[in-house]
């Protein structure tokens, strides 16, 4: 009898030890399950590759799926000094789903309301202007991600439809979250920025740290503010990103390429149409636009139209 029990005990022992083992195998091969990654441009930025995106500002969708497919890495979408809605949008995102470029969009602020929209229709990155203080780069990441990292309403959308039926279980993941010091406030507070949890990429504004500021490109002061965020945005781990010019600076990968209408014109010119800009003949370095290499545009000053010469 006494030896009935002791097999049992040891029988019962065996078989709890193996439920506790193939328990513990089976959640750690569980935890162990690779991340579903669909945003590439993500994906290839944090393999350490540059990626570059070009930008949108035109509702139209055959604008839109020309850029998607002409091999950026990603799009980034124009809402800040843009005239786009929310609706222009998702039928652009939509009518080129399945292209290449990722959809990403600077949305005008970091509320709830704009980086909800952005996300429900589908964009995978949302870039914040104009951020000053560890607050603004919070409420980024708080409205872009569900819980638990975030405060993200999961509402109705056009994003299961583009990025699968567990989105909700996999976007947090995917999602990029941008966020661009443009002026000497934020320089100031670059480090605690850069430091906030679910930021992946600080951008280096250069149009706006001249014009908050009052220096330009290549003068010390512009400069020293440049090499602020770039050293604080490498110490805490994040990507850097800046305009394409800065392509040959040491330590960006994450670049804002031109626009529609840039890429229209240098393509004339490219093919020998049209004055080209710089004194230079059409077809002649088009793709530096006259200017010094590695000085990046300043945004508004050549995109806007001459006025037509008066009747004589």
């Amino acid at each position: 009898m006494i030896v009935r029990r002791v097999v049992l005990a040891a029988v019962v022992s065996t078989v709890l030890c193996l439920m506790i083992t193939g328990t513990a195998q089976a959640q750690q091969g569980k935890a162990a399950a690779p991340v579903k990654i669909y945003n590439t441009a993500k994906q290839k930025l944090m393999a350490g590759k540059p990626i570059v995106g070009g930008t949108v500002s035109s509702p139209d969708p055959n604008i839109y799926c020309a850029m998607a497919n002409a091999g950026f890495d990603y799009l980034w979408i124009e809402m800040q000094h843009s005239p786009l809605t929310y609706s222009d949008v998702a039928k652009m995102i939509w009518a080129c789903r399945g292209t290449p470029a990722i959809p990403f969009i600077r949305v005008p602020d970091a509320t709830e309301s704009d980086i909800q929209k952005a996300t429900d229709i589908g964009a995978l990155g949302i870039i914040v202007p104009t951020v000053d203080t560890v607050e603004k780069a919070q409420a980024t990441v708080k409205w872009a991600k569900y819980p638990p990292q975030g405060r993200r309403s999961q509402g109705g959308g056009q994003y299961g439809a583009l990025w699968g039926s567990d989105y909700r279980q996999t976007v947090n993941d995917n999602m990029m979250v941008v966020i661009m010091i443009e002026t000497p406030v934020g320089v100031d507070v670059a480090d605690k920025i850069a430091a906030v949890p679910g930021v992946d990429v600080v951008f280096a504004a250069s149009t706006d740290l001249g014009n908050f500021s009052g220096y330009k490109q290549g003068e010390p002061q512009y400069e020293a503010m440049v090499t602020r965020i770039h050293d604080e945005t490498l110490k805490a781990g994040r990507k850097l990103g800046g305009p394409l010019a800065w392509k040959d600076r040491q330590g960006f990968s994450f670049f804002q390429g031109p626009g529609e209408t840039a890429l229209l014109r240098e393509g004339a010119q490219a093919l020998g149409f049209g004055p080209a800009p710089g004194g230079r003949r059409a077809g002649q370095g088009a793709g530096q636009q006259g200017r010094q290499r590695g000085v990046a545009p300043t945004e508004g000053a050549e995109e806007a139209p001459k006025p037509p010469r008066p009747p004589r």
